[in-house]
Parts: C-alpha cells; sequence; structure tokens
C-alpha cells in the first residue's frame, strides 16, 4: 500500500496577489502555489501576471493572471470580488503593490504625496474592505500587507515612504483587532533591504548603486541583501496555520537592520 502524500500546507485554499508580477510579490505567488494554493496573480502588467501564473503552471500549481491597477479602488473591489465567486471562497489575501518615492519634505510635492497614499495606505484598504467579508462568511482568513521595515524605523530623506509605512501597520493593526473573533488575520510584512527594481528610490537618494551596495555591507548587520524567496517564506508562515495564534503583528524581515 503506497503511503499517503503529506497534505500541502495551503491546500485547497486560494489566494488573491496584487503586484505579484515581479520582485517579492512574484516569489510569494510561486511559495504560495508550492503549498497548494490557487493564486489569483494580479499586477499592472498583464505581460508579468501572464508570466508568473503560467510558471506556476509549468510546475503543477494553479493560478490565473488579472490585470489590475490598484490605484482604481473599484477595480481592485471588483476583481476580489469576482475571484472569490469565481473560485468559491477566498483564504489569503497578500496586497502587496506599492510605490517608492524619495525626497525629504521640501522636494516632495503634495501629488507625490498623494500618490504615496494612494498606492501605500488605500489600495490596502480596498483591498482589504472588499476581502473581508468573504472571510468573514467563511469563518477564517489572512490577511498578509506589505509595508517595510521603513515602518518600524525613519529613512533619510523618505518622508513619504516612510510616512505610508507606518500609517499602513496602524492600519493592520486595527483591522486585526477589530475582526480577530472572526478569525480573520491580519498582519504586516516589513522587508528590509532586497535586491529588487522597487530600491531604484534608496539607490538615487543615496547616489547610485555603489553607494547603495556600500550602505547594504555596512548597515545590515547580516552584511547582504534579502533575497525575495527569503520574504516568500515570510508571506507563507503568514497565510498558513503555522501563524493561526498571530494576528496584528508586523513580522520584520531584515537582517537586523532596524535593530
Amino acid at each position: 500500500m503506497m503511503p499517503e502524500r503529506p497534505r500541502m500546507l495551503l491546500e485547497d485554499r486560494v489566494a488573491f496577489v496584487t503586484g505579484g508580477g515581479s520582485g517579492i510579490g512574484r516569489a510569494g505567488a510561486l511559495a504560495l502555489a508550492a503549498e497548494g494554493a490557487l493564486v489569483v496573480v494580479t499586477d499592472r502588467d498583464p505581460d508579468r501576471a501572464r508570466a508568473v501564473a503560467d510558471e506556476i503552471a509549468r510546475t503543477g500549481g494553479q493560478a490565473e493572471a488579472r490585470a489590475l491597477d490598484v490605484s482604481d479602488a473599484a477595480a481592485l473591489a471588483a476583481e476580489i470580488a469576482s475571484g472569490a465567486a469565481r473560485h468559491g471562497r477566498l483564504d489569503i489575501l497578500h496586497s502587496h503593490a506599492g510605490i517608492q518615492i524619495p525626497g525629504r519634505l521640501e522636494e516632495v510635492s503634495p501629488e507625490q504625496m498623494d500618490a504615496s497614499w494612494t498606492l501605500n495606505v488605500r489600495s490596502h484598504f480596498v483591498a482589504a474592505r472588499a476581502a473581508m467579508p468573504v472571510m468573514k462568511a467563511q469563518g477564517k482568513g489572512s490577511i498578509i500587507i506589505t509595508s517595510s521595515n521603513s515602518g518600524v524605523q525613519y529613512d533619510r530623506e523618505m518622508i513619504a515612504y516612510a510616512t505610508t509605512k507606518h500609517a499602513v501597520i496602524a492600519m493592520t493593526r486595527q483591522m486585526a483587532v477589530d475582526y480577530a473573533r472572526h478569525n480573520v488575520r491580519c498582519n504586516a510584512l516589513c522587508p528590509g533591504f532586497v535586491d529588487t527594481p522597487f530600491n531604484d528610490g534608496f539607490e538615487s537618494q543615496m547616489g547610485g548603486r555603489r553607494a547603495l551596495e556600500d550602505y547594504v555591507a555596512r548597515a545590515i548587520p547580516m552584511g547582504r541583501w534579502g533575497t525575495p524567496e527569503e520574504i516568500a517564506q515570510g508571506i507563507v508562515f503568514l497565510a498558513s496555520d503555522r501563524s493561526a495564534f498571530m494576528t496584528g503583528h508586523a513580522l520584520v524581515i531584515d537582517g537586523a537592520e532596524c535593530l
């Protein structure tokens, strides 16, 4: 008699990922699928979303790709609702898409601050608001919102980024308190320096790639970048029952940079 196949951590669960076409979002989508979840991969660039969904399918996973601009609140809410309806449930929301605008107070325009707020706070609010009724009805769910270790410390000359990343942690904790009795867990993911194109703002602020590399080697106690795959393991942890008693937490994965 053949032994039973071990059950995967996220088997029979449905995950919805924003900003899933590259970097941490892509790595998270791949990792969720590898643990058995059906992943709705969304990205502003439909080709990137499709490439990730195809990669998941090639390795035996389940995924679909959807084009989505999370700054369009109506479209974001509609995509989450329609995804839950198509698949009959929604177990995991990883609201990841965001923006990095460098600069001090006098260097950031009100319009740039508004753009930061729209993507780094408001889009997460809209996504969580759309997912919550489905998860409440199921009696269970995990909402993971990407902040940054910039949300637990203060970066130099990054007023828009640091402000919005602090704000989204506060929002996540408020949601956690409000919905804990419904067994819907809300946690913030706080990566440090991960070598993806998202660091362009920091690179510009610090005076180029070499200066950024020097900072990483000097300021991070572990002396290196993180990888998207390392952050993805944190996403799987927060999505799975391994973190079943964890809500309202800001999970910092940064090589001890913020200490």
